[in-house]
């Protein structure tokens, strides 16, 4: 799959999530097989730009080309003027998000709201593929809720303003993130235009986003809650659609490396003390499968100097290796 002059190879991505898709997971899922991550979530109001959140999330700095980012709002030229400041800043690809369900999101009439606003949505796509010379991309739901699902419609109106490639999450902004995704819509959207297609929601082992693929004839797969705590799933997935072959669970040293590298990276984006608190939520997200995981949470979340964090993830994790997690819990 090509958006503009990028090859995404392996047509697996990395959707983008606010909270989660900082850049030292969006490097470490490149790391482990993602073909593209996008970033973020970045608010296309100037005002909130030199925020430390905004600066953070706007370094781009050593990533792997292409780098992807996302913007949000509700208006054609303050969208435009985010993209060109996004692209000064290294963007490559600039990703519009019309997806997000969240309240406070489409409060402000922005995310998966849009889509209630057929006109506008053709106002914004048009005034930000003409300020910037980069591809843009848009991120979809299936439409405003199950009464009004018009994916269809707007995979157009994208296609005609010059979007170079469409992501369309299976639900409605109503939907949320309850029940099933639903991938017929995802496939007439895809029989509808011409440009590349990602099919995105309850793509989750390396099965499924081979069923997905078939169901939908879409061009790729965009993997979001799934990485969550385990990001080497790209890896995976990538792996079958290539050879149809299922890779082995890493073990548990090798999470224990991969974890230990991403708690590295992140005390150096984010220096150790918010470091520390950011890479709480991770330790849960690695362990969550693990029948020790309330006692290694208990045990991570109290520490609060980078050195213990990492002490208490190395023991954890060669517990398991040596088999004696059990003996780990009972000290916790």
């Amino acid at each position: 799959m090509r958006i503009g002059p990028h090859a995404i190879d392996p047509p697996v991505v990395l959707a983008p999530m606010a909270g989660v898709t900082d850049k030292p997971f969006r490097q470490l899922c490149k790391r482990l097989g993602a073909g593209l991550a996008v970033s973020e979530m970045t608010i296309a109001d100037p005002r909130l730009w030199t925020t430390r959140k905004s600066i953070k999330r706007m370094d781009h700095v050593g990533e792997p080309d292409p780098v992807s980012v996302q913007i949000a709002g509700y208006d054609p030229a303050m969208l435009a003027e985010a993209a060109r400041y996004n692209v000064d800043h290294g963007a490559q690809i600039v990703d519009i998000n019309m997806g997000c369900p969240a309240k406070k999101v489409c409060n402000v009439w922005s995310g998966s709201a849009l889509l209630q606003d057929e006109a506008l949505v053709g106002r914004i796509l048009d005034a930000v593929v003409k300020a910037v010379a980069v591809p843009v991309t848009l991120k979809i739901r299936t439409g405003w809720n199950r009464d009004n699902r018009n994916g269809v419609t707007i995979a157009r109106i994208a296609e005609s303003a010059g979007v170079a490639a469409l992501a369309v999450h299976g639900r409605t902004r109503a939907d949320l993130y309850e029940g099933e995704a639903e991938y017929e819509t995802i496939a007439a959207i895809k029989a509808a235009i011409g440009i590349p297609v990602l099919a995105n929601g309850d793509v989750d082992s390396p099965r499924k986003a081979r069923e997905v693929l078939e169901a939908t004839n879409a061009d790729a797969v965009m993997i979001g809650r799934a990485a969550q705590g385990r990001p080497w799933i790209f890896g995976e997935v990538a792996h079958f659609l290539a050879t149809g072959q299922t890779l082995p669970p890493p073990s548990p040293g090798e999470v224990r490396d991969i974890l230990l590298g991403h708690l590295d990276d992140l005390y150096a984006f984010y220096g150790e003390t918010q470091g520390v608190r950011i890479a709480r939520k991770h330790l849960g997200w690695y362990a969550k499968d693990r029948p020790e995981n309330a006692a290694f949470r208990a045990v991570a979340n109290r520490a609060e100097s980078a050195a213990e964090q990492h002490r208490l993830t190395r023991e954890y994790f060669d517990a398991l290796a040596a088999g004696a997690a059990s003996e780990f819990a009972a000290a916790a």
